[in-house]
């Protein structure tokens, strides 16, 4: 089964937390703080996998956590690293965050890595705390927690030449003649019904990858037949060739089809229509094909709407006619034409510059009051710090206080009409504000 858009669950490693320990020697009085660090979490990592065509894999496997790291020991003995959990996914994969819809990545490389899931810090142990002022400190650490979000998987195969056009022009035909692939041929319509790649080598030594994509109908940008699911794999293609019955078997006008394709793209994306585009006039073979291509020459001469009229090749799949000289001319539209920057690479251009690269200067915690009279501190920077913070050590909570100090909170709180003896809530721990 093909599967090209899934939507996984990652969670990194939680790092290790430090330890609060001392030197317990016979012999050595006071031997001070020894307590290690906590190890490393384990990173989330997708890496490209090139024997991977498809996302079937993630269809019943959407979880995907990596291991938290070790606790600190005593002596100074730091907790070992957790190993980073890598996922194999196809190349051609766009990763996005589910949640905010931004573009985390795109693997179009073989053995590319991204990081979608960053593992914590392990917390530091008390010996990171002596100071003159305290040279015994019971203050340590606890690890940073990991990364954990849900993100959208999409894959747009990697092709140079795609084929578009209604079902039934000959598209897979073409395709199983020109190269080693063996997609399946019926005389029904959407008998391809997922994208497949083939290599084409010429005799020159030239090669490249086309595919033949699941035929598009009026309507398909709307949802229409196949629809917008297989419109995407369109953007990474250098050269169109758009095939066009030239038979009138289906009683279709072959113009007519061929202005409802170009409508159906440009909905989609309208850059689509300035990539290189070949007009391919399939089934020459048959009786009225030559007539008709006669007609369709006409039309385009004649359609003010275009601008500028695209190349027509005839060809026919069956006896093999025109299927040399359409492989070299599409060989050499390849070598002067770049790689197009695909709409979702756009989209994320856009918001970069829509949001700039400004500072931030929001404050690192929001204070908000509940029905029951309590004030309630949230805010991400706030909530790690305190998800790193030792509640078994009184020491821990006086530097989280300062902390919170150093912040500002103890200021707003103050601002907002705070007194003394009331409750501060941060998650599930409530204190009391003390002035």
């Amino acid at each position: 089964m093909f599967v090209d858009q899934v939507k996984i669950q990652v969670k990194a490693g939680k790092g290790g937390d430090g330890s609060v320990a001392f030197r317990r020697e016979k012999y050595v009085p006071n031997g001070g703080p020894a307590g290690g660090d906590g190890g490393k979490g384990g990173s989330v990592v997708l890496k490209v996998d090139e024997g991977l065509r498809t996302l079937m894999d993630f269809r019943f496997h959407r979880i995907f956590k990596a291991k938290s790291g070790q606790n600190g020991m005593i002596k100074g003995m730091y907790g070992r690293g957790a190993k980073d959990l890598y996922i194999d996914v196809p190349q051609g994969t766009t990763v996005t965050d589910a949640e905010t819809g931004e573009i985390l990545g795109d693997l179009i490389d073989a053995g590319q890595e991204l990081v979608v899931a960053q593992g914590g810090r392990g917390g530091r142990g008390n010996i990171h705390f002596a100071s003159a002022k305290n040279p015994a400190p019971e203050i340590a650490e606890n690890g940073e927690p990991g990364v954990e979000r849900t993100i959208q998987l999409e894959l747009k195969v990697l092709a140079d030449v795609g084929l578009v056009g209604f079902p039934s022009v000959g598209k897979s035909t073409l395709l199983s003649v020109v190269t080693s692939a063996k997609p399946k041929i019926a005389d029904y319509h959407f008998t391809t019904l997922v994208p497949n790649l083939g290599m084409v080598r010429l005799d020159d030594g030239r090669d490249f990858v086309m595919a033949d994509l699941p035929g598009l109908i009026e309507g398909a940008s709307q949802g229409v037949g196949l629809g917008i699911q297989f419109l995407r794999h369109v953007e990474r293609t250098r050269v169109i060739l758009h095939l066009i019955d030239m038979s009138g078997v289906e009683g279709r006008d072959p113009f007519d089809d061929y202005k409802k394709i170009n409508a159906e793209l440009a909905t989609y994306d309208p850059l689509l229509l300035e990539r290189p585009q070949i007009v391919v006039a399939s089934k020459m073979d048959m009786p009225d094909s030559s007539d008709n291509l006669e007609k369709f020459r006409a039309k385009l001469e004649n359609d003010d709407t275009l601008k500028h009229i695209p190349e027509v090749m005839a060809i026919s799949s069956l006896t093999h006619q025109g299927l040399d000289a359409l492989m070299q001319k599409t060989a050499n539209i390849l070598e002067e034409t770049p790689a197009f920057a695909t709409l979702t690479d756009r989209i994320q251009e856009k918001k970069r510059a829509e949001y700039g690269f400004e500072a931030d200067d929001d404050k690192p915690f929001t204070l908000t009051r509940d029905s029951d009279a309590v004030w309630i501190l949230s805010g991400e920077k706030l909530e790690k710090l305190f998800k790193m913070t030792n509640l078994e050590h009184d020491e821990s909570m006086m530097r989280f206080a300062r902390q919170l100090r150093g912040m500002g909170v103890d200021d707003e709180l103050r601002a907002r009409g705070a007194k003394n003896g009331d409750l501060v809530r941060i998650g599930d721990f409530t204190f009391e504000f003390v002035e």
